[in-house]
C-alpha cells in the first residue's frame, strides 16, 4: 500500500477546524467516534499507510481538545504538526493556514505534492488515496479531485468539464445550467495538489457572496482558467466519498465501517453468527476460532483468546478474555476472564475483577 518517496515529496493536510453545527453537540466534530475511534483518527489511519513527509492538522473549534486526542491516539510513524485557524473562514483559508507549517523551500519544489482531505471522511481507504496521488502524478496535473458517480447528485458539487475533458468547475445546484443538472459525477472534498501552485491560487480566491468564506472548491476553477491541468479520478466505491455532517450520516458511516471490521475478522477466522448484530471496535483484538453470538458489543482494548465464545447479548469494555472462556448474557469492564472460565448468564464484573482459570461466575456482581 505504501508509495515510494523517490525524489518527489508527498505530504498531507487534514482539515479539522470546523464547528460542525449540524452535529448539535458539545463534542468537537472531529472527535465523534465510529467503531470506538474518533473520525479524525480514522482519516489519519488511512494516511498512515502512505509514505508521507509530514501531516499537518488544521484545528479550530475545540482546538485544544482535538490536538490532545490526536497526539495521544495518532498512529505511530506519522510526523504530525498542528496549526490553528483562529477564525473559521472556509476551507480555502484553512489550507492557507496549513501552508504556514511548511518550510519556505516547499513552495519552490516543482515535484512536491500535497493531499488535502477533511476530517469527516472516515470511510476513505488508503488504496484510494494512493490511486489519487498516482493519477495526479501520471497526468502531471496541478490539481486532482477524487470524484464519485451517484444516482442522485442533487445537493452535491457536480464536476463540470471543458471541451477537452478537463475539470473546469465544481458547481452546486444553483450554479448549474439545466443540462448540467444531468451530470452524475460529483466531487468529494479530497484533493491532490502540486505544492508550488497552492499559495498563488489561494491568494486569488474570492469570498463566497453569501457566507464570506473562501472555498477550496473554487481553487480548481482558478487553476483551470489560468491554464493549469486539472484532473479527476473516481472512487471505486462511492461510499468512500461520504462525509459526516450530522448524526444520521454518522450512524450510516459507522454501519459501513463496522461491516468492514467484521468482514476483516471473519476472514481471519472469527465466527460471527449474525455479523449485523456484532459490534466490535477497531481497537479490539480477536484470536482465531472466537465465536461471537448475536448482540455482542466489544469495546476499547478488549482482547479475546482462541476459541472463546462471547454472547449472546454481552458487552465487554477493556477486558482480557482467556482461551476457551465463555461469556453469556453478561457485561464486564476492565476485568480479566481466565482461560476456560464462564461468566454468566446475567453477571456483571466490575473494574479490576478477575475470574480465575476454569472459574464460574453466576448471576451476581463480581468484585475485585
Amino acid at each position: 500500500m505504501e508509495m515510494s518517496r523517490g525524489l518527489r515529496p508527498l505530504s498531507a493536510v487534514v482539515l479539522a477546524a470546523g464547528e460542525g453545527t449540524r452535529m448539535r453537540s458539545s463534542v468537537p466534530k472531529p472527535l465523534h467516534r465510529l467503531c470506538g475511534r474518533p473520525m479524525v483518527l480514522q482519516v489519519l489511519d488511512a494516511l498512515a499507510e502512505l509514505s508521507l513527509e509530514r501531516v499537518v492538522v488544521v484545528v479550530g473549534h475545540g482546538a485544544n481538545e482535538v490536538t490532545k486526542v490526536v497526539q495521544a491516539e495518532a498512529p505511530a510513524g506519522l510526523v504530525l504538526e498542528f496549526v490553528e485557524q483562529p477564525e473559521q473562514r472556509g476551507t480555502g483559508d484553512a489550507l492557507a493556514v496549513a501552508l504556514t507549517a511548511f518550510p519556505d523551500s516547499y513552495a519552490d519544489l516543482e515535484e512536491a505534492d500535497l493531499v488535502v482531505l477533511p476530517c469527516d471522511t472516515p470511510l476513505v481507504r488508503p488504496a484510494t488515496i494512493a490511486a489519487l496521488v498516482r493519477h495526479h502524478r501520471e497526468k502531471r496535473a496541478a490539481a486532482t479531485v477524487l470524484t464519485a458517480v451517484v444516482e442522485e447528485p442533487d445537493g452535491y458539487l457536480r464536476v463540470l468539464r471543458d471541451k477537452d475533458g478537463r475539470v473546469a468547475q465544481l458547481a452546486d445546484d444553483e450554479e448549474c445550467e439545466p443540462d448540467e443538472l444531468e451530470v452524475t459525477e460529483v466531487a468529494t472534498q479530497i484533493y491532490c495538489f502540486g505544492h508550488n501552485v497552492l499559495a498563488p491560487v489561494l491568494r486569488r480566491l474570492e469570498p463566497d457572496r453569501e457566507t464570506g468564506e473562501l472555498r477550496l472548491t473554487a481553487a480548481l476553477e482558478v487553476l483551470h482558467d489560468a491554464g493549469y491541468p486539472v484532473t479527476s479520478i473516481p472512487a471505486n466505491d462511492p461510499i468512500e466519498a461520504a462525509g459526516v455532517n450530522d448524526r444520521a450520516q454518522l450512524a450510516a458511516a459507522g454501519a459501513e465501517l463496522q461491516a468492514r471490521v467484521n468482514a476483516l475478522w471473519m476472514r481471519r477466522g472469527v465466527t460471527m453468527v449474525d455479523p449485523e448484530a456484532a459490534y466490535v471496535d477497531v481497537t479490539v483484538s480477536l484470536a482465531t476460532d472466537v465465536v461471537l453470538l448475536p448482540g455482542v458489543v466489544l469495546e476499547g482494548s478488549t482482547t479475546v483468546g482462541e476459541g472463546a465464545v462471547i454472547g449472546p447479548s454481552s458487552r465487554l469494555v477493556d477486558c482480557e478474555v482467556g482461551r476457551g472462556a465463555r461469556v453469556e448474557y453478561s457485561s464486564a469492564e476492565r476485568a480479566v476472564i481466565g482461560e476456560g472460565a464462564l461468566l454468566g448468564p446475567f453477571s456483571v464484573l466490575e473494574p479490576g475483577a478477575r475470574l480465575a482459570r476454569g472459574e464460574r461466575a453466576g448471576p451476581f456482581f463480581g468484585r475485585p
